[in-house]
């Protein structure tokens, strides 16, 4: 990643690249509806789910597993031991993230697809209050659209994985066969 830094160039400058190629591949294959792909990310790839189908516009919808979070508190916080400022992950700090965009402007990008966050009680990644605190605001966007039911947040009692009961209803409810096909 140093070289591509004076490149202006992120890790997701290339996870784009690769999710471009892979969508244009899976559409040309005979036995998938390219309109029904959807992300579903937990972790790295809940980071992923918010930035890449922001910007790729055939993923038709996306769910945020154990990473939806308030970015600017998570990244700058000095309470609380999951901050970015006392871990060791390497490409967190985004070059003029906190100033444009936190997870509620991506999630935006992402409407009017579908979007959904899971959310574990016991995940150390952050608080559900920061989470909550976060996800209001996608939930007030998807609502001034006139599209609540696009939205959703599942909160279960576990850690840092993914939970898939409120997320495979949410794929099966947007992503499901067409009416009649089942």
């Amino acid at each position: 990643m140093r070289k591509a830094h004076p490149l202006k160039l992120s890790l997701f400058s290339f996870i784009i690249g690769q999710h471009e190629r892979t969508l244009e591949w899976l559409a040309r294959l005979p036995f998938v509806d390219a309109s029904r792909i959807g992300f579903y990310g937990l972790s790295y790839g809940g980071k992923t789910a918010m930035r890449v189908p922001a910007v790729l516009r055939e993923y038709a919808l996306s769910i945020c597993s154990a990473d939806f979070n308030e970015w600017i508190w998570k990244i700058t916080d000095l309470d609380h031991a999951f901050s970015y400022m006392y871990t060791v992950e390497y490409d967190m700090l985004e070059f003029n993230l906190g100033h444009t965009f936190n997870y509620a402007e991506m999630a935006a990008l992402i409407a009017p697809r579908p979007f959904m966050v899971e959310r574990g009680h016991r995940d150390g990644v952050s608080i559900d209050e920061w989470v909550a605190y976060e996800y209001a605001t996608v939930r007030r966007h998807y609502a001034d659209l006139k599209l609540p039911n696009r939205t959703r947040i599942e909160f279960f009692d576990g850690p840092h994985q993914i939970h898939g009961v409120g997320a495979f209803a949410f794929l099966d409810e947007h992503l499901g066969p067409p009416a009649g096909a089942r």
